[in-house]
């Protein structure tokens, strides 16, 4: 099977290849390698990704004319669409940035989709969605029209576009809400690695909403054998209802560890990997964030078979030497 990834130099989309290569899928990444945190890192997580069956084109996938050209010559099964402009403040900052990659792109991919009779395409939307509800766990029956960030916007919408396509064009479709997910080679953008990477400098970390913060903190590993388990089962097109509400052929899922922590338990674990103490900043809550966040995912359970296995106590520690190997830096 050749299986469509975009995002493949981000950290799920390079762990997913990896993935689906050592199953001996072959895989055609796309990315564009833009410049919203250290393309160096992308470009490494590429040479990870090297081999017979691996191919990879640099495109903008909002760019449907250049992404028509890249693809005209390559034949795929499945498409799983991890790309897209992320970051919760950053929205705040460049919205334009997320309307073009987000909407312009998801609806890129939705049209190859169709127009190839793709048998799956897998989506990735985001925990975000959830806004300010302040019922927990969070789950894919919820109402979700109250987000708290253009990011969140714009995760919601293409589930919304995802849920027309199903319904006009009966393409198979699924959806997955990401909660937190860290790891080797994750993003600089991220907690786990801003606060890493302070602790080792023995600089302060910003600590949000004075510590009042909980997360649904899900390894890498987890979450690929999620991805890769609901690509391999696509919603059927019988009128049932499926996770999420939809009688399409469209599902949505949550896709978490199951386990929401306390911010400064996280940190805790951060201190014991590194062996050195954090300077706690306590700062208020930043404008876009939530407080809070926890998956209830109770229907990939059921219908995917989606078990995490790996607590914080075990994921932290892989990334803190992951990290310290990757910059040579044993001591910070």
């Amino acid at each position: 099977m050749t299986i469509l990834v975009t995002g493949a130099a981000g950290f799920i989309g390079m762990h997913l290849c990896q993935r689906l290569m050592a199953r001996g899928d072959a895989v055609i990444g796309i990315d564009n390698l833009n410049d919203y945190y250290d393309v160096d890192l992308k470009k490494n997580r590429l040479a990870e990704l090297a081999g017979d069956l691996f191919t990879f084109e640099k495109v903008d996938f909002a760019d449907h004319a250049a992404l028509d050209a890249a693809l005209a010559d390559k034949d795929f099964d499945r498409i799983v669409h991890l790309g897209a402009q992320a970051g919760v403040r950053y929205s705040i900052e460049n919205p334009r940035a997320y309307v073009e990659a987000n909407l312009m792109g998801h609806l890129n991919l939705m049209e190859i989709a169709r127009h190839r009779e793709t048998a799956h395409m897998v989506y990735a939307s985001s925990s975000s969605v959830y806004g300010g509800n302040d019922s927990f766990p969070f789950r894919v029956e919820d109402r979700v029209d109250r987000p708290v960030s253009l990011y969140a916007a714009t995760k919601k919408a293409d589930e919304l576009m995802s849920e027309s396509y199903a319904h006009l064009y009966r393409t198979p479709i699924t959806g997955l809400r990401f909660f937190t997910v860290y790891g080797p080679w994750g993003r600089p953008d991220m907690a786990m690695w801003i606060f890493t990477k302070a602790i080792l400098a023995g600089e302060p970390v910003p600590v949000f909403n004075h510590g009042d913060m909980r997360r649904d903190f899900t390894f890498i590993d987890d979450i690929v054998s999620g991805v890769v388990g609901t690509l391999d089962c696509p919603p059927a097109d019988d009128g049932s209802e499926k996770a999420g509400g939809s009688t399409k052929p469209h599902a949505i899922y949550n896709i978490g560890n199951n386990r929401s922590e306390q911010l400064g338990h996280m940190i805790d674990i951060l201190e014991d990997a590194i062996g050195k103490k954090a300077i706690r900043d306590l700062q208020p809550m930043q404008p876009g964030d939530v407080r809070a966040s926890a998956a209830d995912i109770s229907a990939i359970q059921r219908d995917i078979g989606f078990e995490p296995t790996t607590p914080i106590e075990e994921g932290i520690p892989q990334f803190v030497e992951w990290y310290r190997r990757y910059h040579g830096n044993q001591s910070g």
